[in-house]
């Protein structure tokens, strides 16, 4: 694996390093716990005891409430475990880069859409 020192970060753009991972380890453990139906049921039926039996922070909280991916991303998820817990949102992966983008999906949908002529005209 490359080491991130000395490198510029790209702009905008979350590194999930070793404090990420410890910030995020009860977030990123009760998401995990998605992988079966009946976790995924006992979420749904009550999410604020749900995540308070993980021992999410009130942040982690309020940001599963809100639906707010990218603070979710900031407060230690991993975007391979989020995927679980968004798709439950009815979220999937465009939609996760139109919040990081700043913009509607529709917009980056366009986005997209022109890149992939770009590249294939």
């Amino acid at each position: 694996m490359q080491s991130l020192k000395g490198k510029k970060p790209i702009p905008g753009t979350i590194v999930f390093d070793g404090t990420q991972a410890v910030k995020g380890y009860p977030l990123n453990k009760m998401c995990f716990s998605f992988n079966k139906a009946e976790n995924r049921d006992a979420f749904k039926a009550d999410e604020d005891a749900y995540c308070a039996k993980y021992g999410l922070t009130d942040e982690q909280r309020d940001a599963v409430k809100k639906r707010d991916v990218l603070a979710l991303l900031n407060l230690g998820g991993n975007i391979y475990y989020l995927a679980k817990l968004t798709g439950m949102f009815g979220l999937n992966m465009q939609d996760i880069g139109a919040q990081q983008a700043g913009i509607s999906l529709k917009e980056f949908k366009a986005k997209l859409f022109a890149a992939g002529e770009t590249k294939n005209g």
